[in-house]
């Protein structure tokens, strides 16, 4: 069971790190301009696998900031994760071991946290485990590779090969959401509220980060009053 678990990660895992191999290439340009090495890049990518979190981190580097002020940073950007974290523990049987619930949460990306939410039933850590043993290595390889090209590929091939994971998230909501009506109504809005705070006086110049945090928790609050998830042992009575 846990075997055929790992390799379903695996399998659902590759396409995410092809998508994080094109996003991190860029971000591994970003790397270079801030001085990392090759093998710091994939130290940096392997130990904070968040394009938003990294971007902050290289920029921080370059502009000197304090180390107190590169972790403060990092801690704020990366903070939606605290978030998935939580309610993917929520999906595991009670009996799952804690250090399990420590190891899927330090590999929680939004991509991964989309397929494994998706899964029916409770969560196996195996699944989790299986995707991230695709999925970082690319991740951490693509930003090691960025940093040695360098800037030798033109920006808009760079930014091309990025749209694949934006269209391999969409591929990840859209079937769940046309089998329930709740989650559908939950993705609009959660577009149509990210956009308005996007463009919003005062709001907008909230950091994108913070902004996601807030959405995430007003969002989820509201539907989960409104249509709360049987529990399981009720679903299988």
């Amino acid at each position: 069971m846990k075997r055929n678990a790992f390799f379903e990660g695996c399998r659902d895992g590759f396409p995410i790190g092809l998508g994080y191999f094109a996003v991190a290439f860029s971000l591994g340009i970003v790397a270079r301009n801030a001085g990392l090495t090759p093998l710091q890049g994939f130290i940096a990518s392997f130990l904070n696998v968040a394009s938003a979190g990294e971007y902050a981190l290289f920029t921080s580097i370059q502009n000197g900031a304090t180390y107190f002020e590169i972790a403060l940073i990092t801690l704020v950007v990366n903070a939606r994760y605290l978030l998935m974290s939580c309610a993917l523990s929520q999906r595991f049987d009670s009996k799952t071991p804690l250090i399990h619930r420590f190891l899927v949460g330090f590999g929680i990306t939004d991509e991964i946290f989309g397929i494994s939410i998706a899964r029916p039933g409770y969560i196996e850590p195996s699944y989790n485990y299986g995707a991230i043993f695709i999925s970082v290595p690319l991740w951490s390889i693509g930003t090691s590779l960025g940093i040695v090209a360098g800037n030798f590929l033109p920006v808009r091939v760079v930014s091309a090969l990025s749209v694949a994971l934006y269209g391999m998230f969409i591929a990840i909501i859209v079937p769940p959401a046309k089998k329930n009506i709740t989650i559908l109504i939950a993705v609009i809005v959660s577009f149509i509220a990210s956009f308005l705070c996007s463009v919003l006086p005062f709001i907008k110049d909230i950091q994108s980060g913070t902004r996601t945090i807030i959405l995430t928790i007003v969002i989820s609050s509201v539907i989960a009053i409104i249509k709360p998830i049987p529990e399981l042992n009720e679903e299988n009575n």
